[in-house]
């Protein structure tokens, strides 16, 4: 019997429980995804596709791979190199989770343009953490992808270096910079806030608040708040602009408690959200006071999500391109990664749907 198959044959039985784990301490000699292939009766793509974390592999069929793959000290830095080929197509993303409506609808839009043109994607996510975005991008650079996408403009001071260093393509999306670390496609955040903070100034609102998350948690939402206080600032009598943080998500229920806490010592007479869902449940905490949304205090959202849809009071917010962005984000880094020039900072306008819960003050 040939002996790369015995070797392979003595793995199975080992797999099987047939063998003890001292006898492979015996295989001598590389194991490629070809062996692994065979152990696991699958395709080598399939090997690939579970090495590289990409879907398509069901989990129990990724499971079975990877352990055969520590057994058989098929580390990831070795994957990596002997995956050269096949990472030249693979595209790396990192969100800050996946339970929230604007990164989903960001990434559909990215995802169908790389797979029309012919590349995998894996996503991984930061929950907000600048620290396990630059530890994932460490990790992931051992794969050598064909490129990097993440989210906003903000990291930790060594992911630029580490990023140019490497000369690996890099998209940063949902944000704008006009010294991004390769290419970014986003909007200006500070210019959204300004644009909606003046709409409320023409519309005569004097005692304005915002209701978001802790300082530094979401980069981006304290980038529209300075642009919110721009516009009140502007005023010939300048006003400041409160800001009530309470802990949690940004979800429903942190728009309502943070109603509750702002309204139990203040009384604005406009309200803007770090997003839609925590204005709905600002307006929901107004209710229980019995406070009238537009009459006595107008309430605005942000990002135009598809809760919009269904409120009985349509919600004035600010529309973001989503899904635009996701695509015209994966097309500019395509066409990087091909050596094409494109242009290195895209920010994309915002759009003021004027809802029933602010109203002209008399």
């Amino acid at each position: 019997m040939h002996r790369n198959v015995l070797k392979m044959l003595q793995f199975r039985d080992f797999l099987r429980g047939d063998l003890k784990k001292s006898d492979i301490k015996h295989h001598t000699g590389p194991v490629g995804i070809k062996e692994i292939a065979a152990l696991t009766n699958t395709s080598m793509m399939t090997v690939s596709r579970a090495l590289r974390g990409v879907e398509g592999v069901s989990e129990a069929k990724r499971a079975q791979i990877q352990d055969i793959a520590r057994q058989m000290n098929y580390v990831p830095n070795s994957n990596a190199r002997s995956l050269v080929v096949a990472n030249a197509t693979l595209v790396g993303i990192s969100l800050p989770n996946l339970f929230n409506d604007v990164f989903a609808d960001v990434l559909n839009g990215m995802r169908g343009t790389f797979e029309n043109a012919g590349y995998d994607s894996v996503v991984d996510t930061t929950e907000y953490d600048p620290a396990r975005e630059l530890a994932w991008v460490e990790r992931f650079l051992s794969w050598q992808p064909a490129a990097i996408i993440l989210t906003g403009i903000h990291h930790q001071s060594e992911l630029r270096d580490i990023l140019t260093r490497n000369k690996v393509p890099t998209l940063e999306i949902w944000d704008y910079s006009a010294d991004p670390i390769d290419i970014c496609v986003g909007i200006d955040h500070q210019a959204a806030g300004l644009q909606i903070g003046r709409y409320c100034v023409e519309l005569g609102y004097r005692t304005p608040a915002f209701v978001g998350v802790s300082k530094g948690e979401d980069q981006r939402a304290d980038t529209r708040l300075r642009g919110i206080r721009q516009a009140f600032e502007e005023l010939q009598a300048p006003v400041f602009v409160r800001a009530q943080r309470p802990s949690g998500l940004k979800s429903f229920q942190a728009g309502y408690d943070g109603t509750l806490e702002l309204l139990a010592n203040y009384k604005p007479d406009v309200v803007f959200y770090l997003n839609d869902h925590m204005a709905f449940g600002g307006m929901m905490a107004a209710q229980k006071l019995g406070i009238d949304v537009p009459g006595e205090m107008g309430v605005v959202g942000f990002n135009g999500l598809d809760i919009n849809n269904v409120l009985p009071v349509t919600l004035t917010t600010v529309i973001t391109p989503r899904r635009l962005m996701g695509i015209m984000g994966a097309r500019s880094l395509l066409a990087r990664i091909h050596g094409v020039k494109t242009e290195r900072a895209v920010a994309l306008p915002v759009q003021i749907v004027t809802g029933q819960t602010t109203r002209k003050q008399l």
